[in-house]
């Protein structure tokens, strides 16, 4: 958009709506209420640019002769281009820029070019030539809207079907059949996000009712632990849930692909899902009639009876749909290909023993499932769900009813931002949105516009509601209290700019005095207080520590709440004379029997920090630091604790002191008890 500062849209052509799913797809040109009109994505080497109509081709020549300069691609100096000749209008300004341009009846006559420009109607002849293109570095700029199409084509799925989405689905995006409002719009420096693209890019009705036939109920009897799923893409969408609404079977259009995902492997080899699975399969192959391939780690006989030519095998060429379990990572972007230009894939595994098999493991983001499934919208989390019997769900069923993780984000965003009324049943979900959208900031995929959408939604969320500033006399007990509590720690971690979100998560933030390049040699974690509340009513939010694991000599830490500062080791491990230099702290009161005199103490008890600590021989004491800064004689209480802690080992025959320190850790509320 270089040299670009407005993009007016108002005139004759009513361009689709787009609608992006690809890790490396991002918006040019949004519209007021959220619609992409302009966008661009790359797939392998290649790149590409996609305008809703093809008459901008013609009405933006600044904006066509940069896309053609970047979909060269970086450092190259091929200037051929290759123009179709239904839009070859845009030929003769290319070639006075400089271009060497070909205009050409098909892409097929000249493929010795960098660039191709095409309207998207003359391109599904050349479709697979136009992806091995895209594949092989080369650059594709089309233009065209699928909604006439669509209205000529009523019965026929236009992001699947539409000629243009051959080529431009394959990279996720998607030509709709949505005409997008055409305006004035500014064109800002970075690529463009509202809260408002949010949307879920079209209807899952028919392809439940495909996946539904003859299906009454999903069997997870028998002990099956499965995982829940997140279902977070735009084109993702819940399959099978529990009664409170985890998700444990989903599908997913991925490029011009398919997926369904089901968290445990063994409701693969399930004779009472057996109808199902002949359903899913069919829907996973779009009528082909192609080799089904199994993986050898992956139940076969079930799969085997849906009426599919099924085979044993390892991912190969020439498969039509392909079943395997999440645990190894091979193949994994030749299978993110596959179904990215068509194939469809069966998976069917867990995350939760991978997860505990490696604590501190982030399995959303090294899992070796979810390094394919996020990008399709879809991602296997540790969390578990109950097994039993569960109801298929009814195809169509209002809005209101079910849940879907970016839907009533959106809605959310619109309640917070303008006042939208909440639908009747979305108050109960706002907490499992919470959780949800914590779950997603996990993720870190900051290079994906579609994560920085949504985090971009959070934090326009967080800086209009602020959170609630929760205390003792102040408890957070509404849903969407719980929702804005659970997102304001987990957005400041994640955010661009944390220190300018910070007025609006803690109100009274006094400014404290801060100690530099001090050397400590104890014990880190910020915070003791590491219970985890669940409670309908809070009165401080449910998690107010954080670790951070230390992995090179120089790191940042910090945590929303505060708290002090622990080195931790690993169990049985035994630190001697290990030393940390902390760069900016805030000092606190700390006390050390046999340690700290008297001298020490006056000094120590003025520091500023809300939390003290006090250290005597058996036991630690963490408290409000505004109560030990009227203890005079520490030594005094330190010799009290000290006779207490003797009698509770003379009771139980244990040795004094204790070889391993009992703690109290004062908290406005605990998790049980």
């Amino acid at each position: 958009m270089r040299g670009i500062r407005e993009l007016d849209l108002c005139g004759p052509c009513a361009p689709s709506a787009l609608v992006l799913t690809g890790h490396h797809a991002f918006p040019l040109a949004m519209n007021s209420r959220g619609q992409t009109l302009m966008a661009a994505s790359s797939y392998c080497g290649g790149r590409i640019v996609v305008l809703g109509h093809e008459g901008y081709l013609a009405s933006f020549p600044a904006l066509v002769e940069n896309a053609v300069t970047w979909l060269r691609g970086d450092g190259s100096h091929d200037v051929s281009v290759g123009v179709h000749r239904h839009v070859e209008g845009v030929a003769e300004r290319l070639g006075e820029s400089g271009f060497r341009v070909s205009v050409v009846g098909a892409f097929g006559e000249d493929r010795a070019v960098g660039v191709y420009v095409t309207d998207a109607y003359s391109v599904a002849a050349d479709a697979k030539d136009l992806v091995a293109f895209l594949k092989a570095g080369g650059g594709v700029l089309m233009a065209g809207q699928a909604w006439s199409w669509a209205a000529d084509h009523p019965t026929e799925d236009a992001l699947l079907q539409f000629g243009g989405n051959e080529v431009c689905g394959v990279a996720g995006v998607h030509i709709s059949d949505q005409v997008g409002e055409a305006e004035r719009l500014p064109v800002p420096p970075q690529a463009p996000s509202s809260w408002m693209a949010l949307t879920v890019g079209k209807d899952f009705e028919g392809d439940l009712r495909f996946l539904f036939r003859g299906v009454s109920e999903f069997d997870l009897q028998g002990g099956v632990l499965a995982s829940e799923v997140l279902v977070h893409g735009a084109l993702s969408f819940p399959i099978g849930t529990t009664e409170d609404g985890k998700t444990f079977l989903a599908g997913s259009h991925y490029g011009q692909g398919r997926v369904i995902v089901v968290t445990h492997e063994g409701v693969l080899g399930r004779e009472s899902m057996a109808p199902f699975w002949a359903n899913a399969l069919h829907w996973l192959d779009r009528g082909r009639q192609g080799v089904v391939g199994v993986a050898p780690n992956a139940p076969f006989g079930v799969l085997s009876e849906s009426g599919m030519r099924c085979e044993r095998t390892g991912f190969r060429d020439g498969l039509s749909v392909f079943v395997c379990t999440p645990y190894g990572d091979a193949h994994l972007e030749e299978i993110r290909q596959f179904v990215a230009e068509g194939g469809g894939l069966l998976l069917g595994g867990h995350a939760w023993f991978w997860a505990q098999s490696r604590p501190g493991v982030n399995e959303l983001i090294d899992f070796p499932g979810n390094k394919l499934l996020n990008a399709m919208g879809l991602s296997l989390l540790k969390k578990t769900l109950d097994g039993g019997l569960h109801k298929v769900p009814v195809p169509g069923e209002p809005a209101k009813e079910s849940y879907h993780f970016r839907r009533l984000l959106r809605r959310f965003a619109g309640h917070v931002s303008h006042g939208a009324e909440l639908l009747e049943h979305d108050e109960e979900h706002l907490r499992r949105l919470g959780a949800d959208c914590v779950t997603f900031l996990h993720m870190k995929a900051h290079d994906c516009h579609a994560y920085n959408q949504v985090l971009g939604a959070l934090t326009h969320i967080v800086m209009k509601s602020g959170m609630p500033q929760v205390r003792d006399s102040c408890p957070v007990e509404s849903p969407k209290d719980h929702l804005l509590l659970s997102l304001g720690p987990e957005v400041y971690k994640t955010c661009p700019d944390p220190d300018a979100l910070l007025p609006y998560l803690i109100k009274d933030n006094p400014p404290m005095q801060v100690i530099c390049n001090q050397k400590v040699k104890i014990d880190i974690q910020i915070s003791c207080h590491t219970d985890l509340l669940r409670s309908d009513s809070l009165k401080r939010a449910t998690c107010v520590h954080a670790q951070f694991p230390v992995d090179s000599e120089m790191m940042q830490v910090w945590n929303l709440w505060g708290g002090l500062i622990y080195l931790v080791a690993p169990p049985k491990t035994k630190v001697a004379g290990a030393e940390i230099t902390v760069q900016m702290a805030v000092p606190a009161p700390y006390y050390k029997s046999g340690v700290t005199t008297a001298a020490d103490w006056s000094l120590l008890r003025t520091a500023p920090a809300p939390w003290a600590e006090l250290e005597f021989a058996s036991i630690i004491l963490t408290v409000p630091s505004d109560i030990v800064r009227s203890l005079d004689r520490p030594d005094e209480l330190a010799a009290l604790w000290d006779r207490m802690m003797r009698g509770v080992a003379d009771l139980a025959a244990a040795p004094h002191p204790s070889t391993r320190k009992e703690r109290f850790v004062a908290d406005v509320q605990i998790s049980y008890g």
